[in-house]
């Protein structure tokens, strides 16, 4: 991508952090496993670095079946305590049982023919919302509407999932756009 200089200026702390800003964060995520392997991704991510679950992910990716919904919800408490033994993950109990939880959740809502991608992208009315940012300031760590959205998910039985972990999934799943309107990946992340 060129223009590095131009990029958002949270990723240039390393090349990982440039791929994953490049080619994935922003970028609307319609497949219902990607949209779960980012919602458990952010619910470790909180309160520790986004740059700490990206040097894991494949870790992640390992330990938790590479996202597979129904294999994680099949996952018990044996698995729980070996995770808690896996120092290629982030060994937090409640993270790694609310993950359980939520695929568990997110099975239940399959055997009522919904989803979870399909439930998401109707509070945008399927549209990525285009904040268009022009500095960093002014992007903020929780909105009105993730806050809703972290509410309704915990009525249905989601964990782990306050406001400010659900707008980062909001950002990095591409219901809004938070790239800055100078950033090559701007336009990108627009449908």
């Amino acid at each position: 991508m060129d223009g590095i200089d131009n990029r958002c200026p949270w990723c240039l702390g390393s090349q990982l952090y440039k791929d994953y800003h490049d080619h994935e964060w922003g970028r609307p995520v319609r497949e219902e496993q990607k949209m779960f392997e980012f919602l458990i991704l952010e619910t470790f991510q909180a309160g520790l670095s986004w740059i700490t679950i990206l040097n894991k992910r494949e870790n992640f990716r390992t330990a938790f079946h590479n996202f597979d919904i129904e294999k994680v919800a099949s996952m018990d408490d044996l698995d729980v305590e070996e995770l808690l033994h896996n120092k290629g993950i982030i060994r937090n109990r409640q993270k790694i049982e609310a993950a359980i939880n939520n695929a568990r959740v997110l099975k239940g809502l399959h055997s009522k023919g919904k989803r979870l991608v399909d439930i998401l992208w109707r509070y945008v009315d399927g549209t990525p919302i285009d904040n268009q940012r022009r500095e960093m300031a002014e992007v903020p760590a929780v909105t009105e509407l993730a806050t809703k959205i972290s509410k309704d998910l915990k009525k249905i039985g989601f964990k782990f999932i306050g406001p400010t972990t659900m707008y980062a999934h909001m950002q990095a799943s591409g219901m809004v756009n938070d790239h800055l309107v100078t950033c090559p990946a701007y336009s990108s992340c627009l449908e």
